[in-house]
């Protein structure tokens, strides 16, 4: 897992030191990347250049490096990192196993085998 802000490495080691430590113990787990002039922003078209800054944006990317989910937000809504946690669950899941995940799944719940066997019958097999 990686971050990447426009920020500098020097306000990032003030938010880790002053902010992320009050809130995660020990901070955050995984490093911040300083995305300075926004290039990787950029790319992801979270960048805003007049502003010099990223929009809030969380992107899913799997071992191919193809983008599988993504969340944009501005600053006033918080994330859930609760759900980001649960997204990347089920992509590992589906990964593994070629098996489908119904909304809201959590890992031990059922699954859904895709095919024509399926449709129209989705509620039949997943009973939330």
């Amino acid at each position: 897992m990686l971050s990447a802000s426009a920020d500098s490495r020097f306000v990032h080691k003030i938010w880790q030191a002053e902010e992320l430590s009050k809130k995660v113990e020990g901070g955050l787990p995984f490093p911040v990347l300083s995305d300075a002039g926004g290039k990787i922003g950029d790319v992801y078209g979270i960048y805003n250049a007049a502003a010099g800054v990223d929009t809030r944006g969380r992107f899913i990317i799997d071992p191919d490096f193809i983008v599988r989910a993504m969340e944009v937000l501005t600053p006033e809504v918080g994330r859930n990192p609760a759900e980001l946690l649960r997204q990347v669950k089920a992509f590992q899941h589906v990964r593994e196993t070629g098996e489908v995940t119904p909304s809201g799944w959590e890992l031990g719940q059922v699954t859904l085998t895709p095919g024509p066997d399926l449709v129209g019958k989705v509620w039949e097999v997943w009973k939330p």
